[in-house]
């Protein structure tokens, strides 16, 4: 190359440079409009759109809907029945829901019953989460033969009822003397099988097979992969199976009421004790319904924020 052509060439090159970079200097000249949207978009992070006024407007009715039963059962609760006959139904509560609750704890065995209650859905919901936990990673992540047999025999028993059950397991409780005890009531929960399905679902979604793989790679034995792999994996679900096992067992009505004696009742029983042979104190009843249903609305409140973060970090992770 010449010495008259290497200006020309080296001008040549900062020409492109200088379209180059005035190429990329374009954006900042682009309209305010288009800055703000794009500045909006980035503070909502990938862009999302943000929830509109329906949205909240069926929220605000689902909400409404949940706690309309227990706020009627409060405002029952509160009157007599001289006032529940006369004014019809009532908008605004009264002011003897106190009394009513000291009349509720008067006639009935309520605090052997709250004890009961506490010991049989602690222990259900604990047996419950722990078994279902164990088999759940067996059937997610092992491979045995009639694995899949064995689940689908599992997920079958589901749809048996419960009543065709109640006879023998009643001779079974007769023959072991346990009858009027809340073993009768605790041992029947032991296993669930919506349990086992539960967690069998969730681990397989959210415990990748390659940590598994891993840790059975690096020399842990099967119950040191289920304690440091797969348990932290499944905390999440498996406080979601406890929170419902312990509202459902809490709740549960039908099967204590035939096993157990009256003196050594659940709540549910003991507040079906109230109701008289012709006549219904529905004022009694319902205030004891509040009562029985606070110590679940204290579990909620309690557990619902770590649970709730706890579904969503493992929803991320996985």
């Amino acid at each position: 190359m010449t010495q008259t052509s290497l200006p020309r060439a080296r001008a040549a090159a900062h020409d492109r440079t200088d379209h180059r970079y005035a190429g990329r200097r374009a954006p900042e000249h682009t309209s305010g409009r288009a800055r703000r949207r794009a500045e909006r978009a980035a503070s909502r992070g990938d862009g999302t759109r943000r929830a509109g006024p329906g949205a909240y407007a069926f929220l605000l009715v689902v909400l409404l809907a949940s706690v309309f039963p227990l706020w009627w059962s409060f405002l029952i609760g509160s009157k007599d029945a001289a006032a529940l006959n006369a004014d019809g139904i009532p908008l605004l509560p009264g002011g003897n829901f106190l009394k009513n609750a000291r009349t509720v704890i008067d006639t009935v065995p309520f605090w052997k019953a709250f004890g009961n209650s506490v010991i049989v859905s602690s222990t259900v919901a604990f047996s419950v989460v722990a078994i279902s936990t164990l088999a759940g990673f067996a059937f997610a992540k092992l491979r045995f033969r009639g694995r899949d047999g064995l689940m689908v025999f599992v997920v079958a028993t589901m749809a048996v009822p419960t009543q065709l059950g109640v006879v023998p397991l009643f001779i079974v409780m007769s023959k072991l003397g346990w009858v009027g005890s809340v073993g009768a009531v605790i041992v029947p929960a032991l296993v669930n099988a919506f349990g086992v399905f539960w967690m069998t679902q969730y681990l397989r979604e959210s415990l990748p097979d390659e940590l598994v793989e891993a840790a059975r790679v690096d020399g842990c034995s099967m119950i040191r992969t289920f304690w440091h792999v797969a348990l932290p994996a499944s905390r999440p679900g498996a406080a979601m199976l406890a929170l419902f096992t312990f509202i459902a067992t809490w709740t549960n009505f039908f099967w204590p009421f035939i096993v157990l004696e009256p003196g050594n009742p659940t709540l549910p029983v003991a507040l079906q004790q109230l109701q008289a042979a012709h006549y219904v104190d529905y004022s009694l009843v319902l205030a004891g319904v509040v009562l029985a249903a606070i110590p679940l609305i204290i579990v909620f409140v309690l557990a619902g924020r770590q649970l709730v973060a706890g579904i969503m970090q493992g929803a991320v992770k996985g």
